[in-house]
């Protein structure tokens, strides 16, 4: 028994720190894994590298067996550098970030601009006031002159748009055109629904393939721009990092080192100060007795009597095979089995409260005679309860 106890005090030490270290190293895993969140590349709607079912990979791999050149820029200064080379045809997409200036440039600078996500505000500043007509989701036939369109065959524009005053309309469908555009050469624009076209999960369908090939591949080379927060006027919410005070970080450092410490310091002991457990057994007739002399020096006879009553009560719904009835309902059941005074019963179960020790005596008297009157009355083979 003597060797026994030190051997397993030292387990469970042993066991405690392993819990320590492989915390502090799930949490230290956990930290990586979130800062590795940061510096993951963009990966999302008419991303020309990703391949999940939103992205563009698939239209971008095509084109490149077919010998096109496609350069992927994801801000404004490295879109502008690359489309300066010079016939380039310039693919954009979500162009929230740009300022209306920001925009033209890029667009100037192409030779030729395919806006595959276009807005309200692309649409009135590159295609004369086009406006979104809805979204139709049926097979349509390009139905224009459009060399693009006109070969690549029928397709499901998804979002459509009106056409006013403009050369290129195709796609006729709803109260709109699943591709608009115009200018020619360098100057055309071009805009249409790639969300619903040019993404992996849509390309295989129906002419999607074809339009987007035909689109971006007509100069040889293309720069696919992702604008990005920053490239504009519209910059990022500043990190918490740059809001708080300098003292912040050394402070809540220096509180974790002392966490740390007072860890290590209070847990230098595991386990029971003692060898073994030491059960004590009390028998229930000196637990009552106590709690009576307790009741008894504090002159607390309601108590005591509430504590009968508590009993009593229990062991009468038990009797009646009333559950888990509240203490009302199980002196009315009482009052009604003895076809006696409601509020007699009510206020020997409830009640009543006695003033002393001569009192309570009688109190628990009565509630002895009110069980065992029940009790006759259920069991009447029974004299006692």
């Amino acid at each position: 028994m003597t060797t026994a106890a030190p051997a397993s005090g030292r387990t469970r030490s042993v066991l405690a720190w392993a819990g320590i270290a492989a915390g502090v190293l799930v949490a230290g895993l956990g930290v990586a894994a979130i800062a590795g969140i940061g510096t993951m590349p963009a990966q999302g709607l008419l991303d020309p590298e990703a391949a999940g079912p939103e992205g563009s990979r698939a239209l971008v791999e095509v084109l490149r067996d077919r010998g096109v050149e496609v350069d992927v820029a994801r801000d404004r200064t490295s879109a502008l550098a690359a489309l300066g080379e010079g016939g380039a045809t310039l693919a954009i997409a979500d162009t929230a970030p740009l300022d209306d200036d920001d925009l033209e440039d890029l667009a100037s600078a192409a030779a030729g601009t395919v806006l595959l996500e276009p807005r309200t505000r692309d649409l009135r500043l590159l295609l004369g006031g086009a406006q979104s007509a809805g979204f139709v989701d049926e097979l349509t036939a390009p139905a224009c002159d459009f060399p693009d369109a006109a070969v690549s065959g029928s397709v499901r524009p998804g979002e459509v748009f009106t056409a006013d005053g403009l050369r290129i309309a195709c796609y006729p469908a709803g109260a709109g055109f699943g591709l608009v555009g115009t200018g020619s050469g360098p100057d055309r624009v071009i805009a249409l629904d790639a969300t619903s076209l040019l993404v992996n999960r849509h390309l295989a369908e129906d002419g999607h393939a074809a339009l987007g090939l035909n689109l971006l591949g007509g100069t040889g080379r293309v720069v696919w721009y992702l604008p990005a927060l920053g490239d504009g006027s519209l910059t990022a919410a500043p990190s918490l990092g740059e809001l708080t005070p300098p003292w912040v970080t050394p402070a809540i450092l220096l509180l974790l080192g002392s966490v740390v410490a007072a860890g290590i310091w209070r847990g230098r002991r595991f386990g029971p100060l003692v060898a073994e457990n030491l059960p004590v057994t009390v028998r229930a007739s000196e637990t009552t007795e106590g709690r009576a002399r307790l009741y008894a020096a504090a002159a607390e006879p309601v108590h005591a009597l509430d504590q009968l009553r508590r009993d009593s009560l229990r062991r009468l719904a038990r009797l009646l095979g009333l559950g888990a009835a509240d203490a009302g309902a199980i002196a009315d059941a009482a009052a009604a089995r003895l076809d006696t005074d409601r509020a007699r019963v009510r206020g020997i179960l409830l009640d009543d409260l006695p003033r002393n020790d001569r009192e309570l005596v009688d109190a628990a008297d009565r509630l002895r005679e009110l069980e065992a009157a029940v009790h006759r009355t259920v069991r009447p083979e029974r004299n006692t309860p």
